[in-house]
């Protein structure tokens, strides 16, 4: 049996479309909706936010917000590391995916001597970086910081001086890099990514499961494909994005993706990854119930994230 800790993340900066920090209370709203004391469990700690930074203008136009989003990284991954070093297995409610960089980072901190196999459920890749990102938004550039890439083969702009030495800062905190080896990441989902994430997925031979393929094989093959292909790795880390469901059902997101997951496949699969001890964070992240109706996607997140718990606890 774990002992979970949950870490809430209300942090939106590194996203494009407001009103993902309040994705975590909207999760809560839905175990209350559910009539579930989930939340009343499990210690847990709130992240300050940088919020603030929202109201004020953009200095590095090619990384929005990275100062904030630095503080951040600072902040979480100090509390994840924290909570691994007491025993504690971590699960992340968070904002913007932007935080994941920050929980890797805690992981690695926690564990320097450990092989960290990452399993991305997402729509997106986030492999991009300063150099080649076509919107600024830090939320598509945490995996480039987790695998310490620059991507500059792939180069579209030329960032200044501090935006350099920031985005640098990111890519080596915990004076570790990278925090993770490129083959050692596993996508689930992948659907929506620009030519410069495939140049990175096709240099390094990072695996792809498509949705289609989930439904072929079915998850318990699947299941054990992963696990296996990620079997050099002495712990894992599953990071879901709620965008990795299909857009039918994905509407309380920012960037919702036709031809994901449905809501089952997803929980199953989840489920399954949580009975392998080497899984030893987990994190759920982009809930924005400013764009949905009646929080159904956080009440999808939440029957996700109980569940999971739930096959924490007795494995």
């Amino acid at each position: 049996m774990k002992n979970i800790k949950l870490i809430e993340v209300p942090s939106e900066i590194g996203a494009g479309t407001r009103g993902a920090s309040l994705g975590v209370d909207a999760i809560k709203i839905a175990a209350l909706d559910y009539m579930s004391n989930f939340f009343v469990h499990f210690p847990s700690e709130t992240i300050p936010s940088e919020n603030k930074l929202l109201f004020v203008s953009i200095e590095s136009p090619y990384a929005k917000r990275i100062k904030g989003v630095i503080s951040m990284y600072d902040k979480i991954s100090k509390s994840v590391a924290d909570s691994i070093k007491e025993n504690f297995f971590p699960v992340i409610l968070s904002g913007d995916h932007s935080n994941a960089g920050a929980t890797i980072a805690g992981i690695k901190i926690a564990k320097p001597k450990s092989r960290l196999g990452v399993i991305w459920i997402d729509a997106h890749a986030d492999l991009h970086t300063p150099y080649t990102t076509p919107s600024g938004n830090l939320h598509g550039m945490p995996l480039a910081t987790a695998i310490n890439e620059d991507n500059l083969e792939c180069a579209v702009h030329e960032l200044d001086a501090d935006t350099k030495k920031n985005w640098n800062y990111l890519k080596n905190i915990g004076k570790i890099a990278p925090k993770v080896l490129p083959e050692d990441v596993v996508f689930v989902s992948l659907r929506d990514y620009e030519k410069e994430e495939k140049t990175l997925i096709e240099k390094h031979g990072m695996r792809i499961v498509t949705t289609s393929e989930l439904r072929r094989k079915g998850v318990e093959i699947v299941y054990r494909s992963i696990i296996r292909s990620l079997s050099d790795c002495t712990d894992i880390y599953v990071s879901f994005d709620v965008d990795s469901l299909d857009s039918a059902i994905s509407k309380g997101t920012g960037t919702p993706v036709s031809n994901g997951l449905k809501e089952r496949e997803a929980e199953d699969l989840i489920s399954k990854f949580m009975q392998s001890r080497k899984i030893c964070c987990f994190e759920i992240t982009e809930v924005n119930p400013t764009l949905d109706k009646e929080n159904l996607m956080a009440e999808i997140a939440f029957n996700i994230l109980q569940r999971s718990v739930n096959v924490l606890l007795v494995n």
